[in-house]
């Protein structure tokens, strides 16, 4: 039995995650924690967030985050796709700043206007 905090919503439920009655899990207080529980587990995945650097606009780095969260084993590959990248300004709010991760179809985006 796994024990995990789920970080869904602020509530921050306690759960528990019975790995061998088929990732059973209890104590969340609502469904999207039972599934959070599960794929936890099973196949985690992050959102990844970073910077890059951004010439011509009001501020040096562009923040950047992936369009859809990404395995947590390609986290380290995806964040050295970031390496060298350099925008000019204008940049809009969901720009494409790297397609297609890794080869996930996730992409990373521009998460704030320069």
């Amino acid at each position: 039995m796994k024990e995990l905090i789920c970080i869904v919503c602020p509530k921050g439920c306690h759960l528990k995650v019975d790995e061998t009655n088929d990732y059973k899990v209890t104590g969340n207080g609502c469904p999207r924690g039972e599934e959070y529980g599960k794929i936890e587990l099973t196949h985690p995945t992050r959102v990844v967030t970073s910077t890059v650097q951004c010439s011509g606009g009001a501020h040096p780095r562009c923040p950047v985050k992936t369009s859809a969260p990404i395995p947590k084993e390609l986290i380290l590959q995806a964040v050295r796709c970031l390496d060298g990248v350099k925008l000019t300004a204008p940049v809009h709010t969901g720009d494409v700043v790297v397609p297609n991760i890794c080869g996930t179809g996730v992409h990373f985006i521009a998460t704030r206007d320069l």
